[in-house]
């Protein structure tokens, strides 16, 4: 009997394990930054509905909804950084989704035609 007891003990301490591992393994969906630029003056870039300014260091998806044709949404790694990407450019209207993996340092977003007036900046750590 002690024996029975002894080997159930194993198989659910097992079972156990062996869920464990596997929900270990699973990744986690990857966060969605929303950027907005136009249709008039302006670019944004927000999580949750909140202003970006930092993050951390990883993978994630922009979906960019770009208002209007003179504007554009470019990414960029400031200081040495090797990225820049155009993730709308001009004179494309709509919504587009980007997944970008960035690394710590200070990343530039901004409109391409109008990079002095429409800008913003976030961390990366």
């Amino acid at each position: 009997m002690l024996g029975r007891i002894t080997a159930a003990t194993g198989v659910v301490a097992a079972f156990a394990l062996a869920v464990a591992i596997a929900g270990y393994g699973r990744s986690t969906a990857t966060p969605t930054l929303n950027g907005t630029v136009g249709p008039g003056f302006t670019i944004s870039l927000k999580t949750n509905g909140k202003a970006v300014k930092s993050l951390k260091a990883g993978t994630y998806k922009f979906v960019i909804a770009d208002k209007a044709t003179i504007h554009g949404f470019t990414l960029e790694q400031e200081k040495g950084g090797k990225f820049e990407k155009a993730l709308t450019a001009v004179p494309a209207v709509g919504t587009k989704t980007v997944t970008v993996k960035l690394t710590a340092g200070k990343w530039k977003f901004y409109c391409p035609s109008h990079e002095s007036s429409m800008f913003g900046f976030f961390t990366v750590k």
